[in-house]
């Protein structure tokens, strides 16, 4: 396995792990401004974590970024 291989594949790791966290995070935090009467910032948290966790599969096909498109 080359080396930029490997680096992209521990970078992603580590994209992955830190959005799983931000994602866990908004989720409690919508739950407090939930628990508090915000609602609207409740939906936001929730966006919040959704977005992270949608990324989350983004960067799950690292070899894609490692290859630019070429038209044929």
């Amino acid at each position: 396995m080359s080396n930029m291989m490997r680096d992209s594949q521990m970078i992603a790791q580590i994209s992955d792990e830190n959005l799983g966290y931000m994602s866990d995070m908004a989720l409690e935090l919508a739950e407090m401004a939930e628990d508090s009467g915000l609602a609207t910032l409740a939906y936001l948290f929730r966006m919040a974590a959704l977005e992270a966790s949608t990324a989350n599969v983004v960067l799950a096909e690292p070899d894609d970024l490692l290859h630019p498109m070429t038209s044929h």
